[in-house]
């Protein structure tokens, strides 16, 4: 069945349709062969490899088989997963309100996800925020995208789903650039009581929270914050979109990443000692 998607979609295909080409004239395959070993009309296969089409998850599988490129299939299958729901416009899903934007993810991912692997540069996860740090941050991104005023009904469901951090079988690994503690949502008490909450969720037994001081030397500094929840799905975010990560050859270095920023990361008693400090320059 022809597909009619964004133009980001549009292009994802596209790249899928190329890799699936990529694949054929590896294998030594015409398409009119490539077609005969699948059961289709061989001018289907030219409109999967154009992007004209959207493959089937059959179509995937049936075409990694034919061309013995079978270890191909997962990264494949994330793609066509990704094609529709990668790229998700914010100003589009913020016209029902910012609440809507907050539940771009479903709940239900975080209810299945059992390791959360969180770095931020610029601001502290919504799972740590303060009601007033959140308040003031959407409030922002609000006017920002032209949001329906729905302030309170947001910062409610950003609340509620803090409740995650103290269920059993969970487990949180953050990672904050010290420039997240400096960078203020609202005025000195908003910062001061969102840093003194920080101090609160690292006693939690269900969170190892690190912090990269500035001016320190490192071997990775990534262009922007981004959540893993387990190894299925890396979100990222833009001032325009949310970008959603699922091939796994991807995840995996995302997941290498982490690891760069972990080894420069102070934990325990030094990074306590850092948010404190910082702290004290607000009073």
């Amino acid at each position: 069945m022809t597909t009619n998607p964004s133009s980001s979609a549009k292009q994802a295909q596209q790249a899928l349709g190329a890799r699936l080409r990529e694949i054929r004239r590896d294998a030594g395959l015409t398409g009119r062969a490539l077609a005969a070993a699948t059961g289709q009309h061989y001018t289907r296969v030219s409109k999967l490899e154009n992007g004209v089409q959207q493959p089937t998850s059959d179509d995937i599988r049936d075409w990694c088989r034919a061309c013995g490129a079978e270890a191909e299939a997962p990264d494949l299958l994330a793609t066509l997963r990704a094609v529709e729901s990668a790229y998700v416009e914010f100003r589009r899903q913020a016209r029902a309100g910012m609440k809507r934007v907050l539940g771009i993810r479903a709940p239900t991912l975080y209810e299945e996800t059992r390791l959360f692997r969180i770095y931020e540069h610029n601001v502290i996860p919504g799972l740590f925020q303060t009601p007033d740090y959140c308040a003031a941050m959407l409030s922002f991104w609000s006017r920002f995208l032209d949001a329906p005023n729905d302030l309170d009904e947001a910062v409610a469901v950003r609340m509620e789903r803090q409740r995650i951090l103290y269920q059993r079988g969970k487990r949180f690994a953050v990672i904050l650039e010290e420039q997240a503690l400096r960078t203020w949502f609202g005025d000195a008490d908003t910062q001061a009581n969102q840093l003194d909450r920080l101090l609160t969720v690292m006693s939690l037994p269900t969170v190892a929270l690190g912090v990269i001081p500035l001016m320190v030397e490192r071997g990775a500094v990534p262009s922007a914050g981004f959540w893993m929840f387990d190894n299925q799905l890396v979100a990222l975010e833009t001032p325009t979109a949310s970008i959603e990560v699922t091939q796994p050859s991807e995840i995996e270095l995302y997941g290498r990443m982490f690891e760069n920023l972990h080894n420069v990361a102070l934990y325990g008693k030094p990074a306590r000692d850092l948010i404190t400090r910082v702290a004290s320059e607000l009073n």
